[in-house]
């Protein structure tokens, strides 16, 4: 929404490198909790020494986050409206967001559950594993989807609590569910031998371990405050937030269909080259929660700054958390590539595995670098609701992403996946830097 049109005076704030570092420095150890999740399933199953596991939990994972990132909408776009109430004082309102996003993660995740058969059925299709890699990932993905509800529910709570830039917060909430994760996993998948199970079972207990520490910091939050139900149930303000959940809900499945592209491609390259790429891809997933730090303080301060009209400030926080995000993209890079080998001997001992892996460690190494101006914008668009511009930029990215896989397919065989996820990142950054200056002037005029 435009803040011109809102009839609200400006409210001006500063945006200081410290207020840049007080939201990105503890959500990024937050989202470092998140890839740690990947890298120690990785690993559990890894010291199994069975490839086809490795492949099924490779299948599973792309087929949960195409599921779940596609509904990551309730996160994001959560953040974005309750930060623009937030620049304008307006308290009520970031109420009512929260309990609206909270209703649409229980309908969403309930009918997830029941169509998890359907879910299963579709992924085994779209991404044609091995049968054996198959049956594996229907187990995984069988038990994962059970967590739909408070899955989507931390992701509501979480946006909330983001949109008010409350980075200790957030961290704390992302620490139980990650945590429990990761230590139920090591215990139920290698200590008590349920494998892959027990790494899905890890995951259903840490996101019901959230809900549980998250929603009482909720409740004491909205006991504080008189909700306005008629405002909560406000039929153009539940529209505006089904408008903007859509348009990253589209944006989001663009980019997990790219990833699962991604995955599909590699799977027709062999279960030892499926298997790699599942191990470098943890670069990438690294990299990313890294450099998410810095987009969450873009969502947060543009988002602030939009609700508040202070264009500066807006200008301010894009500037601060791309300079940032580029510093720290090429810090990752050149860490990745001196130590990449080693961390790749750790995730898994199958030695065929292991030299695939290393053979393309320096692309997985650079993707951080490739991507960093995406994540950057992506927080600013998410921060500023210009949703259906993030929308439609994706779209475009992922049409120039599959011309470049296909038309390189059968020609550089595993390194035509990799230049293609680089052209990717990159046209997705760069579209949308394009349409900064625009809709900056639209947005403040």
């Amino acid at each position: 929404m435009d803040q011109s049109a809102a009839g609200v005076s400006p409210r001006a704030f500063k945006v200081t490198n410290r207020e840049v570092l007080g939201i990105a420095v503890p959500m990024t150890l937050a989202y470092l909790t998140t890839p740690l999740i990947g890298i120690t399933d990785t690993a559990v199953v890894g010291q199994l020494n069975d490839a086809v596991l490795l492949g099924g939990l490779a299948v599973g994972a792309i087929t949960f986050d195409v599921v779940f990132g596609t509904f990551n909408s309730l996160r994001s776009g959560t953040t974005g409206l309750v930060a623009q109430a937030l620049g304008r004082g307006d308290r009520k309102e970031e109420a009512a967001v929260l309990l609206r996003a909270l209703a649409l993660a229980l309908v969403i995740g309930f009918a997830l559950v029941l169509l998890t058969p359907v879910i299963i059925a579709t992924a085994t299709y779209l991404i044609n594993p091995a049968p054996d890699v198959a049956t594996a990932m229907a187990v995984y993905v069988g038990i994962r989807m059970l967590a739909a509800p408070l899955t989507l529910t931390n992701y509501a709570a979480l946006g909330y609590i983001l949109g008010r830039g409350e980075g200790k917060l957030a961290l704390v909430l992302q620490i139980v569910i990650n945590g429990v994760n990761i230590a139920l996993s090591v215990i139920l998948g290698l200590k008590l031998g349920w494998g892959i199970e027990g790494v899905a079972w890890g995951t259903v207990a840490g996101e019901a371990a959230g809900l549980i520490v998250g929603g009482s910091f909720l409740i004491r939050k909205l006991r504080a405050e008189t909700i306005e139900w008629s405002r909560v149930l406000d039929l153009s303000a539940m529209k505006e937030m089904l408008a903007l959940n859509r348009d990253i809900m589209i944006r989001s499945f663009a980019l997990l269909a790219a990833f699962a592209l991604f995955t599909r491609q590699g799977a027709q390259l062999g279960t030892i080259t499926l298997a790699a790429n599942a191990i470098l891809m943890n670069f990438f997933l690294l990299a990313g929660y890294f450099l998410d730090g810095f987009a969450t303080a873009a969502e947060q301060l543009a988002g602030r700054a939009v609700g508040a009209r202070h264009q500066a400030a807006f200008k301010r926080a894009v500037a601060l958390s791309s300079i940032w995000g580029f510093v720290l993209a090429f810090l990752l890079a050149a860490i990745f590539l001196i130590f990449g080998r080693t961390f790749i001997e750790l995730l898994t001992n199958a030695e065929e595995v292991r030299k695939a892996a290393i053979a393309f460690l320096p692309w997985a190494a650079l993707t951080g670098v490739s991507g960093v101006l995406a994540f950057q914008m992506d927080g600013v668009y998410i921060g500023a609701t210009w949703s259906r511009d993030m929308r439609n930029m994706m779209l475009l990215s992922l049409a120039v992403y599959a011309a470049s896989m296909f038309a390189l397919d059968g020609t550089l065989g595993n390194a035509a996946l990799w230049l293609s996820l680089h052209v990717f990142l990159i046209a997705r950054g760069l579209s949308l830097l394009a349409l900064l200056p625009s809709r900056t002037a639209r947005t403040f005029q």
